[in-house]
């Protein structure tokens, strides 16, 4: 059985992410980091995705926000594959695709 992640005698929120990109100034050290791919990502994840064209084409809110990420939180990465997206895009050009990434704080 897990225990629950105590802080103030409360126990945390496991929060779930989407963001554009990934990177080691959004956690706490020391961490462990398990990264997965997956098909999609859950319509419930709070938008941190912070390129406008990307975030229309996944359908949320562009939002520049800064995350840290704690142990048991879910970040979806939504990686663009094919090149740099032309300005103003509002669907995936041909050619391009996305890759969807679980990456979860041990």
């Amino acid at each position: 059985m897990r225990k629950a992640n105590l802080r103030h005698g409360r126990s945390k929120k496991m929060k779930t992410y989407l963001a554009n990109a990934f990177s080691l100034q959004m956690v706490k050290a020391p961490c462990s980091v398990k990264m997965l791919e997956v098909e999609t990502f859950p319509a419930e994840a709070e938008s941190c995705v912070g390129h406008a064209d990307t975030a229309a084409i996944l359908g949320v809110t562009c939002n520049r926000k800064n995350i840290i990420l704690e142990k048991g939180d879910i970040l979806y990465v939504a990686q663009l594959q094919g090149g740099r997206l032309p300005e103003g895009t509002t669907v995936l050009p041909e050619g391009f695709s996305l890759k969807f990434i679980k990456v979860e704080l041990l």
